[in-house]
């Protein structure tokens, strides 16, 4: 009998070995890919993506960000054009919202339905100095890991703003993410009103381990109410995502009774590796409705502006 319960022990250990090191590679390696990820290319459509870098003194070493410039920005050379940061979330980097969230299909769909101008957008590598991981968020702060509020909110700013024809008006840059991106672009955009006016976050949260500086919730009532009138904030979560769900409806109902104009929605799904209302096809839908809403600002700050340059 103990003979006979010597190979099955072994195979069962060799099993168990087998899907650990599966379940180790699909994690920590490959990220926990979507096993039906959304498109990433859109027919018909001359929008590029492409990895820049430059020197950050605030980091101590060479970063990227993705770039994705306006389908005629080479035919319009006396032309501005607002700006758009995307955050990626945990396990990602600079590449995410092409790689994973189909930017460009999104991008291609709402410029050809002229629900958003033509923008430069600029996807952000966030991670600290720890490095990329599953086993923690990135510190879309100033801390111990590194300044990357600083990194993103005025350094990063102020590269765009040298390489490329923007709109200098805060009412003309958006910065949003999704889940600790979407956290990482409020909080970095609260605290750099001076450069970005219009804000939005999928399946974010408000409140931060690091403290009450970084926790949206609670930092945005320490703002004056003078700073706080030209602010425009889309909130979404999936209703699978109880925890972030109650999260964006609390800062919703804070932004409200601050006199914030901002939107919130509920949708279906949320987190998760499959499915079309789930994970990189969650974000990569409702993209779709926080760009819609970015654009909608865009236009109407052109509009009370009187600006002659046409969006």
């Amino acid at each position: 009998m103990v003979l006979k319960l010597k190979p099955i022990l072994l195979i069962g250990t060799v099993i168990l070995s087998l899907m650990t090191a599966t379940a180790y590679w699909y994690v920590f390696i490959a990220g926990a890919p979507q096993f039906d990820p959304p498109a990433i290319s859109a027919p018909g459509s001359d929008l590029t993506f492409k990895m820049e870098s430059f020197k950050s003194k605030a980091m101590g070493t060479v970063r990227q960000y993705g770039l994705i410039l306006p389908p005629d920005y080479d035919k319009q050379p006396n032309h501005r054009y607002p700006v758009i940061f995307l955050l990626h979330g945990g396990h990602d980097d600079a590449r995410a919202w092409f790689d994973k969230y189909g930017i460009v299909p999104v991008l291609h769909q709402l410029y050809q339905s002229n629900k958003l101008p033509p923008a430069i957008i600029i996807t952000p590598d966030g991670n600290d100095q720890r490095g990329s991981s599953p086993l923690w968020d990135p510190d879309y702060y100033d801390g111990p890991n590194g300044k990357v509020g600083t990194l993103i909110g005025t350094e990063l700013v102020q590269v765009v703003k040298s390489r490329y024809r923007t709109l200098n008006l805060p009412q003309f840059w958006a910065i949003g993410g999704l889940s600790s991106g979407g956290w990482g672009a409020v909080n970095i955009g609260l605290h750099h009103l001076n450069n970005f006016n219009v804000l939005f976050s999928h399946s974010g949260y408000f409140t931060d381990d690091s403290g009450t500086n970084n926790s949206p919730q609670v930092f945005i009532k320490k703002i004056p109410t003078t700073q706080l009138k030209n602010l425009r904030i889309y909130l979404d979560a999936g209703k699978a995502d109880p925890d972030f769900l109650a999260e964006s409806q609390k800062f919703h109902q804070t932004l409200t009774q601050l006199g914030v104009e901002n939107v919130f929605y509920a949708f279906p799904g949320g987190h998760g590796l499959s499915g079309s209302d789930y994970g990189w096809n969650y974000f990569h839908k409702h993209s779709i409705d926080s760009l819609s809403y970015v654009g909608q600002q865009f236009k109407k700050s052109a509009e009370n502006l009187d600006l002659k340059t046409k969006l």
